[in-house]
Parts: C-alpha cells; sequence; structure tokens
C-alpha cells in the first residue's frame, strides 16, 4: 500500500468534483451534505458541487456549509431531459440526463426557472425539461454531459455515432466553451465501451473533458446503507438480484489520488475540473427582503395609514385609551417603522380583513405575535395584549433583527379562500405554497431497513418498540439509553447490522409534501427568486420556510383550524334555534359556569382540553380563571410538568407561595409563585437586573438553546451588571439593586433550567381563548355545540361514533337521517340531534342540494313521490339504495323491504316516461295527470330483522342508527372489566394515553368485519374489525388462535376477544389475540375470577403483577415525596407498588390511590426517581 496523497494546494492539479448527489437525491443519494462538506474538506478540496437528481432542494444548505468550511459551492443540478417535448407526456418513460452547474446569478436564475418549469410544466414520472426549453435559458450556465444515462453517451452505446456528435454540436453551440464531455470509470463494462467514444467524439469537435465520480455516498463503506436506500425507495429487498442497483461500490467522494488512478489516460479530464470550477462563482445574497407592495388608499404613504388603523382601532377595543395605552402603540409603531415592517403589518391586515368582512372566523391569534398592541387594535389579533402581560419584543425585537412572524387560523374549509384573495391580490405568479421534507424517523429506518434485509415482522416490530417515543431521539441515544436494545446491538448480529444500517438512513429526506400552512407572497414572480415544483394541485417552493425567510421572502402561516369551523356552525344553530351567539370579542372570560364544567371534566370537544391526561390535571386544578386555562395548557407537557404540584398546591393554598425576593412577586404572582412563561423570564432579568426587553429576549433564546458559554458570561452580567465599553451601563445587575449574590445566583439557576421548557405565554393564551369559547357553548349550548362537532368530523367514523357516545352521556339523542328533515350537516332538532345527510355513503352534495330544495316546495308523502320529484341529473340507484338503508326513507308509507323491492320498477318507469317526453310519445292518460301502477301502494313484505337492518346503516352511514347492537351488553361488558375500546383505539396517537404496548387487556364487541389472509407458511390468519358503543379497533387473530375459533368470527356476532395492545407509530392501536370467548362463556369465567382492572391480565393463565413500580432507597425519601405529589395529579386505574431498597419489599398502595398512567407523567417520575426506578407494565 503506498501512503495517501492528499497534497498541498501547490502539488494538487485543483480536482474538484462536479457531479454530486447528496441526501436531498431522495432516497437514492445517501450523502449528508455536512459529512460531505467536512470530508472534501478533508481531501484538501477547496470547491464542490451539487447535482441532485432533478431538483434544488439542497442548494442552500449546501451553499451555507461550503462557506461555514470554507469551501467554494458549486450549485448545479443533474436534469432530466425529455426525449422530445416536455408537453409529450405519454411513452416512453425513459429520459436522458444532463449535468448544469452556475456560472453567476444569471446562471442561478436560469437554473430555477429551469428546475422549476421542469417540475410544473414537464413532470411525467420525473421533472424534465427539453432541448428547446434549455436553448432559452442557457445563459450563466456549464454543462456537462452526464453520466452513462445521458443521452450521448447512450447514443454512443448504441452505435448512433452521427446523432451523438449532432447533439453534441448542438449544445456546444449552446453553451461555447462552457460544454463539457464527462467522462467516468466505476470499472462498469458499459463505460469501458463508451469512455474511448466520448473521448474521441470530445477530440474531433474540439470539446473539453471532465472526470467526475457521480457521487451517491460519502465513503467507500456507505455503499451498503446506499443500495439500502434504493430499496426502500423501489420496494424491493436486497437480496433480490433483478431489481435496480449500482453496479459498483465506487460512486463516493475521492481524493484527487484516487481519480488520477481510476482515470488513467485521461488525466487531462482530471485536470479541466478545475477550470470548469473556476468559471463557477456564484454569490447568494441572504436578508434582502422581497416583501409585495402594498398600496395605501386616499393617497396617503404606508406609515400614515398604519398610524390611522391604529389609533381608530385603539379606541374601538378601549373606548377612551389610557397612556398606557398610548405608549405601547407609540413604542411598537416606532420600532415597527424603524425596523422597516410597515408594509408587513398592513399585507396581514389586508387579507384577515378581507377574512372578517366575508364571515370567515379567523383565530384570536397564535403565537408572539399576539404581543402586539398595534395588532390587537388592527385586528390582526383579538387579545389584549395589556390585559395578559404579554411582551411585544418576544415578538418583534428591535436589537434582533429578523422577519416577524404572524401565523393566522382560519376556518379549515374556508381557509382556501383567503388564499386565492392573496393570489388575485399580488398575482398567483407572486404566492406559493412552501415545500416540507419527511424524513426517516428514528423507529421508521429501523422498520424500512429491517423489510428490505427481509428480517421478520415481529424481531424488526420488537427492536422498533424499544426506541424510546421521545422528541428528536436518535438510534444512537436510543442504544445508550435503553440497555436491552444495548445488549441485542453487541450479542446479536443481525440487529446490530439492522441498527448500523438504519443509524447511515437516519434522518435522511425521503419526501416531499406541502407544508400544511405555510404560503411565501413575493415582491417578483416567484419563479424568479426561488425553484418551485408541483406536489399533487399545489404548487410549492422547493425550498423550506426556514431558507425561504433567511433569502427575505414573506412567510405567512394560513392554518386551518377545524375548531374555529365548530365554532361557526355552533353559532349558526344557535341563531336557527332562535338564538343569539355568543360575543367573543366582547367577553370578560370569566363566567363561573364554564369553570366549573371544565373543572368537572366534563370536555370531551373543548380545544386542547379533551386528552384523557388534560381533563384529569383541569379536574385536580379546577381553574377559575383564564390565567389558569393559560398556565394549564403551558405546563401539561414534559418538563414543565415538574411545577405542576407546586401550581396546584399554591393556588390552593395561598399562603404556601413564596418568593426569593419581593421583586418576584408581581411577575410571578398570576402563576402562585411557580414560573411557567418565556415572558416571565425576560421580565424577571429585566426587573431585577436592569436588562433592556430586547436584551432579555436575546438571553432568553441562549438559555432556550443552552448556549453554555453565553449564559456563563450572562451569570454574571446578571448578578454584578455589565458596562459597556464607552463606560456605561448596559444593566445594573441583580446585587446593586439589593438582591443578594446568592439569590440571584439561585434565580439564575432556576430560570437556566426552567427557560428551555418554558412556553410561549402569547401561544398559549390564543389557545386558552379558543379553549374557553368551545367550553362556554358546550356549557350553555350542548345541543348547538355537539351537532356543530359532529358536522365537523362528517368524514372520519371514528370521531362521529366518539361524540354520538358522548351526546348519548349527557342525554341528547341523534335521531336518524330523514329526507324530510335532514340538511347536509347535522342540524339541531327540537333538543336532540338530527343526523346529516353527507355522513350517508354515494349521496352528493348537489344531490343533498336537491332534497333540500325540491322540500321546500312540499314534503315528500311516498316513496314513489320522492321518487319521481327527485328523478333527474344527479338521480341515481346507489344514492336511493344508500337512503334507503339508512333509514333516511323509513315514514313514508313503506318499510326498507318494500322500497329496495320496488325500486328498480319505479326508477325503470320514470326512465321510461323520461325518455317517451322527450322523443314526444306522451300518451292521454300522461298528459291528463293519469295515476300510473306505480303510484299506488307497494306491494307488501315483510320488513327485514332488526339485524339486518342495523348492518345496513352500519354500511351506509359507518354507524348504527336506531339503536347499537352492543347497548345490551354494555353492562356486562362492564362488569367483566372489559376496556372500552375507543381508549384502546387511539393509544398509539395519545401520548397520554395510560394503555401502553404490549399491555394485556379485554374487549366485548361486536364484528364489523373479518379478512383472511393466507400467510408465508400457508395458513390462514384474519383481521377482524370489531366495534363498540364508544369506536372500533382491528383485532389480528394468528393462525392457531384462528383454527381454534374459526367457527365464531361470523359478522355480526358478539365476542370478548383477549390479548395484547399492539401500539403502532401514529396510527390506530391493535390488538394481537390470545384468546377469544363468546359473550356467555366470558361472562361465566370472568365473573368466577372476579371483576378485574383492565390494566390486569384476565387470560386463565399465571400471569404477574400489571402496573407502576416505583423504587426507592427507603421509605419518606424527599424524592418519594416529591413522586407523589405528581402521582396526585393522575388519579386513575392503574395499580401503584413502591419498592423500598433496605427491606427489599414490595408494598401495593390503596386501591384509592392507583394512577392514570401517560408519557408526560413516566418522564417526570424518571426525571426525579431515575430511568431506572420507573417501570410500568
Amino acid at each position: 500500500m503506498g501512503k495517501r496523497f492528499i497534497g498541498t494546494k501547490e502539488e494538487r492539479m485543483g480536482f474538484t468534483h462536479l457531479h454530486v448527489h447528496t441526501e436531498y437525491s431522495l432516497l437514492d443519494g445517501a450523502a449528508r451534505i455536512r459529512e460531505l462538506v467536512s470530508r472534501a474538506k478533508e481531501l484538501g478540496m477547496d470547491s464542490l458541487a451539487i447535482t441532485d437528481h432533478g431538483n434544488m432542494y439542497g442548494a442552500i444548505a449546501f451553499y451555507k456549509e461550503c462557506m461555514k468550511q470554507g469551501i467554494k459551492p458549486i450549485i448545479g443540478m443533474e436534469t432530466y431531459v425529455a426525449p422530445n417535448s416536455i408537453y409529450e407526456k405519454q411513452g416512453t418513460r425513459e429520459n436522458g440526463h444532463l449535468v448544469l452547474l452556475c456560472k453567476n446569478e444569471t446562471g442561478y436564475k436560469n437554473l430555477i426557472k429551469l428546475s422549476s418549469i421542469a417540475f410544473v410544466d414537464g413532470f411525467y414520472y420525473r421533472p424534465r425539461i427539453d432541448y428547446n426549453l434549455l436553448e432559452k435559458h442557457c445563459e450563466g450556465l456549464v454543462c456537462l454531459s452526464a453520466c452513462l444515462a445521458g443521452d450521448i453517451p447512450q447514443l454512443l452505446l448504441m452505435n448512433r455515432y452521427d446523432e451523438a456528435r449532432r447533439l453534441a454540436k448542438r449544445l456546444q453551440g449552446m453553451f461555447g466553451d462552457d460544454f463539457y464531455i464527462e467522462l467516468q470509470n466505476h470499472g462498469i463494462p458499459e463505460q469501458l465501451i463508451v469512455l474511448p467514444r466520448l473521448d474521441a467524439l470530445a477530440k474531433e469537435l474540439g470539446i473539453k473533458t471532465v472526470a467526475t465520480n457521480d457521487i451517491h455516498y460519502v465513503r467507500k463503506e456507505d455503499a451498503e446503507a446506499q443500495d439500502v436506500l434504493l430499496c426502500i425507495q423501489t420496494g424491493h429487498f436486497v437480496d433480490e438480484t433483478n431489481r435496480m442497483r449500482m453496479q459498483a461500490d465506487e460512486f463516493y467522494l475521492k481524493s484527487e489520488e484516487e481519480m488520477l488512478r481510476r482515470m488513467s489516460g485521461y488525466e487531462e479530464a482530471v485536470r479541466n475540473t478545475a477550470e470548469a470550477a473556476q468559471k463557477c462563482s456564484l454569490t447568494i445574497e441572504f436578508g434582502k427582503r422581497h416583501l409585495p407592495g402594498f398600496t395605501a388608499p386616499d393617497g396617503m404613504t404606508n406609515e400614515q395609514y398604519l398610524r390611522r388603523l391604529c389609533t381608530d382601532g385603539l379606541r374601538r377595543r378601549y373606548g377612551e385609551p389610557t397612556k398606557e395605552h398610548l405608549e405601547r402603540l407609540e413604542y411598537e409603531l416606532n420600532v415597527i417603522i424603524s425596523m422597516g415592517f410597515v408594509d408587513y403589518y398592513l399585507i396581514v391586515w389586508d387579507f384577515i380583513h378581507f377574512a372578517k368582512t366575508h364571515g370567515i372566523p379567523v383565530g384570536p391569534g397564535r403565537g408572539s405575535g399576539a404581543a402586539s398592541i398595534a395588532a390587537y387594535a388592527m385586528g390582526i389579533t383579538d387579545i389584549d395584549p395589556i390585559r395578559y402581560n404579554l411582551i411585544f419584543e418576544r415578538f418583534l425585537n428591535p436589537e434582533r433583527v429578523s422577519m416577524p412572524d404572524f401565523d393566522v387560523d382560519f376556518c379549515y374549509e374556508r381557509r382556501q379562500e383567503v388564499i386565492e384573495y392573496v393570489k388575485n391580490k399580488y398575482g398567483s405568479d407572486h404566492v406559493a405554497q412552501i415545500v416540507t421534507f419527511g424524513t426517516m424517523a428514528a423507529r421508521g429506518a429501523v422498520r424500512d431497513v429491517g423489510r428490505v434485509l427481509r428480517i421478520p415482522y415481529q424481531d424488526v416490530d420488537r427492536i422498533a418498540k424499544l426506541i424510546p417515543q421521545e422528541k428528536d431521539i436518535t438510534l444512537s441515544r436510543a442504544a445508550e439509553l435503553v440497555p436491552e436494545l444495548k445488549n441485542l446491538c453487541e450479542t446479536d448480529d443481525s440487529v446490530k447490522r439492522l441498527m448500523m444500517l438504519a443509524m447511515k438512513v437516519e434522518g435522511l429526506p425521503r419526501n416531499t409534501s406541502t407544508h400544511a400552512a405555510g404560503v411565501v407572497i413575493s415582491s417578483l414572480p416567484t419563479m424568479e427568486l426561488v425553484p418551485l415544483q408541483r406536489n399533487d394541485e399545489a404548487v410549492t417552493t422547493q425550498f423550506t420556510m426556514t431558507e425561504l425567510e433567511e433569502l427575505g421572502m414573506l412567510k405567512m402561516d394560513f392554518l386551518g383550524l377545524r375548531t374555529l369551523t365548530v365554532i361557526r356552525y355552533c353559532c349558526e344553530y344557535i341563531k336557527r334555534s332562535g338564538g343569539t351567539p355568543p360575543d367573543f370579542d366582547n367577553c370578560n372570560y370569566d363566567d363561573k359556569c364554564v369553570y366549573d364544567l371544565i373543572s368537572s371534566g366534563d370536555t370531551v370537544g373543548v380545544f386542547q382540553l379533551e386528552s384523557g391526561g388534560m381533563t384529569h390535571f383541569m379536574m385536580q386544578m379546577k381553574p377559575t380563571s383564564l390565567e389558569d386555562i393559560i398556565a394549564g395548557i403551558s405546563l401539561y407537557r414534559p418538563g414543565p410538568m415538574d411545577q405542576i404540584p407546586r401550581y396546584i398546591e399554591c393556588k390552593q393554598n395561598p399562603g404556601a407561595v413564596k418568593y426569593e425576593t419581593e421583586l418576584l412577586r408581581p411577575i410571578l404572582n398570576a402563576t402562585y409563585g411557580c414560573m411557567v412563561y418565556q415572558e416571565q423570564v425576560m421580565q424577571i432579568v429585566r426587573d431585577l437586573a436592569g436588562y433592556s426587553l430586547g436584551r432579555s429576549d436575546l438571553i432568553r433564546r441562549a438559555m432556550s438553546k443552552k448556549k453554555h458559554d453565553v449564559m456563563a458570561q450572562e451569570r454574571k452580567n446578571f448578578i454584578y451588571g455589565m458596562v459597556r465599553e464607552d463606560g456605561t451601563v448596559e444593566c445594573d445587575g441583580c446585587v446593586k439593586r439589593g438582591i443578594p449574590a446568592e439569590v440571584a445566583n439561585d434565580i439564575f439557576d432556576d430560570m437556566s433550567s426552567f427557560a428551555s421548557y418554558a412556553f410561549n405565554k402569547s401561544h398559549a393564551t390564543a389557545y386558552a381563548y379558543v379553549a374557553y369559547q368551545t367550553a362556554y357553548l358546550k356549557c350553555h349550548y350542548p345541543c348547538e355545540f355537539m351537532a356543530a362537532l359532529l358536522s365537523s368530523v362528517l368524514d372520519n367514523t371514528d370521531k362521529v361514533t366518539e361524540y354520538t357516545d358522548e351526546c348519548n352521556r349527557i342525554g341528547i339523542k341523534i335521531l336518524p337521517p330523514n329526507v324530510n328533515e335532514s340538511y347536509d350537516n347535522f342540524t339541531v332538532s327540537d333538543g336532540n340531534i338530527r343526523f346529516g345527510m353527507l355522513a350517508i355513503k354515494n349521496l352528493g352534495r348537489s344531490f343533498i342540494k336537491n332534497i333540500i330544495s325540491e322540500r321546500n316546495a312540499g314534503r315528500f308523502t311516498s316513496f314513489y313521490n320522492f321518487c319521481s320529484r327527485m328523478h333527474g341529473s344527479d338521480f341515481n340507484k346507489r344514492a336511493v339504495e344508500s337512503l334507503i338503508k339508512s333509514g333516511a326513507l323509513d315514514g313514508l308509507g313503506a318499510n326498507r323491504r318494500q322500497m329496495l323491492m320496488a325500486m328498480n320498477e319505479i326508477i325503470d318507469e320514470l326512465d321510461s316516461k323520461k325518455r317517451r317526453n322527450v322523443e314526444g310519445q306522451i300518451g292521454l292518460f300522461d298528459s291528463v295527470g293519469g295515476e300510473s301502477h306505480s303510484e299506488t301502494a307497494l306491494k307488501f313484505f315483510d320488513e327485514f330483522p332488526q339485524s339486518e337492518l342495523l348492518a345496513m346503516e352500519k354500511s351506509t352511514t359507518g354507524l348504527y342508527l336506531s339503536g347499537h347492537p352492543m347497548a345490551a351488553h354494555a353492562e356486562l361488558a362492564a362488569s367483566m372489566g372489559c376496556v372500552r375500546i375507543a381508549e384502546l383505539a387511539s393509544s398509539g396517537e395519545n401520548i397520554h394515553s395510560s394503555h401502553k404496548d404490549g399491555e394485556r387487556t379485554k374487549i366485548m364487541g361486536i364484528i364489523t368485519d373479518v379478512k383472511k389472509k393466507i400467510t408465508k407458511s400457508d395458513t390462514t390468519m384474519a383481521f377482524v374489525s370489531v366495534e363498540d358503543t364508544s369506536g372500533s379497533i382491528e383485532v389480528i387473530v394468528f393462525p392457531k388462535i384462528l383454527m381454534e375459533n374459526s367457527m365464531m368470527l361470523e359478522e355480526g356476532r358478539v365476542l370478548v376477544f383477549y390479548g395484547r395492545l399492539d401500539v403502532r407509530d401514529e396510527e390506530p392501536s391493535k390488538l394481537i389475540c390470545e384468546h377469544i370467548y363468546t359473550a356467555e362463556a366470558a361472562k361465566d369465567y370472568f365473573m368466577k375470577k372476579g371483576a378485574q382492572s383492565p390494566s390486569q391480565p384476565a387470560a386463565p393463565v399465571k400471569k404477574r403483577h400489571s402496573g407502576l413500580f416505583l423504587k426507592f432507597p427507603t421509605e419518606g425519601t424527599p424524592e418519594q415525596i416529591q413522586a407523589e405529589k405528581l402521582l396526585s395529579i393522575f388519579d386513575g386505574r392503574v395499580p401503584l407498588y413502591y419498592y423500598f431498597a433496605d427491606t427489599g419489599k414490595y408494598v401495593h398502595q390503596p386501591y384509592e390511590h392507583s394512577v392514570d398512567v401517560n408519557e408526560p407523567l413516566i418522564n417526570e417520575l424518571k426525571r426525579v426517581l431515575g430511568e431506572e426506578n420507573v417501570v410500568f407494565q
């Protein structure tokens, strides 16, 4: 082995890699940008290109990383070239490749246009350009003929030399000396054939050559991970022979020496890369704003108009504003004007004004923007920042120049109207939505890699579930935290390989989608500033939200909030019922009945408060003001949860509140002495140490990001003050203001540990407003509120079931659909709720609209009367059949069997009559209104059995409407300790659920569907849908259990299933069946055993105890007291056990101390007691 050569700058040829695929060649490139650039720097290279497949996704991240590491970035793309025109979208999927590199800003703009047009207009399996388009946008670009997939290499391989020559001359004509023939050698047979042909063509035409390596990963040993990535993309297995793969393990970032060895005989091509790289010198400008212009009316300047809107609005909000209001507004306006954000405020005001004047519900605010009194006065927000002590600098900091960010909630049904307004006002080509990337998260990476390696699902599932479901968890961190996982990695070679490969692909982007809310609005057409693409029907940017902000683009979040739609529906229903909807704009938010409702736990449907854990918290807290709701929303998260016991104790016993200095009282008084909000951190450093609020926000940011060097310096400044270089005082410090250094040090410690968890009070206040409004509506208008809630989830059967169950609980009946009574949505009917026709399958909005319109002329009197009056363009047999089966035509003089039997005959007769009318063949009796045969009474048939009627309702609406078959079994199920299905089904999506993966439990339900599947071992398993009154769940029955119980698994049968809960990532949980009982057999067995807690095993085999186990060194430790404070918040049904190490004894705590186990509680207990001292099984 010779010594590896890197070489000094003088010794090197200056080789540059010009053909490089990063992680943004999705599920193909495995080269992470940071590692890629670092490796290039390590090898002594001074420039590097990015040429991802057909896109510019990684351009900004690559540019910034190169600049950070002192390497010249060359921005480019390997584009796909259509065989003919980009507008021809049929036939072959094969496209040629071509590498384009930016020489300068002109080239960058042309590359943006080419990439955008390729996606928006040319997409056909891939984003494509064509040579005619390239000819129009070739200025400022360097062009390389690409890899084996390029058109020129392909033509040469097919011995079509003249065509290859013509194409090369055409590209030479476009680019002149900036066109290069690209040479590659990875040892692939086709490359060895085409290499001399490419070189000969280049020499014949006087075109220079460049050597490239088509990089797809950073180091040679990464080849296997990249191959796994390709398998994930294509859906194949690694061990398959006939699949897409790289034909060598040579596609890594090679040194100049390696390239010279590989390209022996073509050294000039290696040398020419330096020439091509030197031609490329692009500077991307950050921070230059590209806000669209706003034109004020009546000849006013924008500044004058902003002031007028604010001063008029201030009087509207406050009547006669106080000095405090006026001074705060003047201060904010001066900051807004000096920082250049007048147009920004006006643009936001304009589209919110449009929404409000067109009846589109707008949220009260969101994020830190709610802290602006200017925004409140203008009507951008509806939260009084003075009343709730919100800090403007948290939104717009004069000491830190950055774009402000108003996030706005709209009714989710009408959000698009606002976006269309913005498009019409500024031009659709000036507005685009924003891309977001789905990445391979820790568990997902393990599952994907395990699948392509053909590791059995149950083994992969076991490994994946060992990875904690924590925010930002990584596989390497999980292997450190979880002893079982660490042990498997060390002792099991297959697990070691799985984890090693998963770590290599973890975090890589795997797909793009459209950001749920983000919209960018620009001064120029967006395609002139950033590359675009088409995601389904939406045109989005190729750059992320953060990158767009860095580039100076105006980014807005137009969020669709379902809760606003619920409030809108509810207010409409109140009006229809003759009532007056509440005026939340002029509401004091102090209704005792509302807080009593929340304190009682009656929070199903209440925004932010309806999860099981939050409901328990509210019942413990017993809120009496909006400040309590604000604090509750802020506290109920990992980290701040530690403050919950103290908050509750101090709220209920004000004498327990203690302040380390009286200067903290006005800051922490509203939260009973507890530090809860980011704004409180800012107020503390301002009021105790004399910081400006602008600098306070900088300190808050440093603390939240744990910038230790900054915090160490600021600790000194906080305690002892700070003097500027010119001798003026930056801040006094606590000591100078009479606070002892030790106390100041303790306060700084408290702030530092808390700041990373602290919540934005402005955001919490906005959420609390909406929470109060929904609670108010449920409290005073329960029927209207539940009807609105049901209407908002028409497309979600599980939610409709859940809310229907809640209606039953609070005494509101759900009336079945009826063509003479129902509307499209759920509606209020004499104190009950009428089922909405939109929830019936096969009924379109247009047909429903026609039904409502027709019955306004008179009620439908018979089945024939309905058919004859509705017969027309939207009338069809499937719709009528659904109406019959759902019960919507009950009460028209016939039963459902009669109507179904007569339906075809009646519709055929109506069709025939229509044809005769069209043909002019109207008979004598038709012309004088003679009665037809079908208008007589329908032939009599006995009605279907009740079970069949219920099945019909279920098939057409997803629900049992005239009675649930499980209603009669509810009491028996509860007596046997069966868990309500809704609690289990949502446990995977609800981190606060007390039901955990692997828990043994039992359910009673009716079978609604059975699907059988042949396994690889030629046995049969079943997927059974089971439902009770609360919801449904899928029960997986493996072959052995199926063989024993196959005769029992019939649709419509009520059974008890016992098994293991299988909690999936971001999807409904499932039950892995271990035993099946008839209701009668289960009753006999479980009644003998005694009703058991759902968390306890109930199979006829001996099981270990289930519950929450906490280990203490001895009884009565401070940690035990702290843990018990936490446990007291979450009363529930899970047994609690203490283990004392000094005595070696387990102590089962009394039943009344049973707990509701959830993720935040477990995290807090582990933090207090240590990871190894908390076990939930």
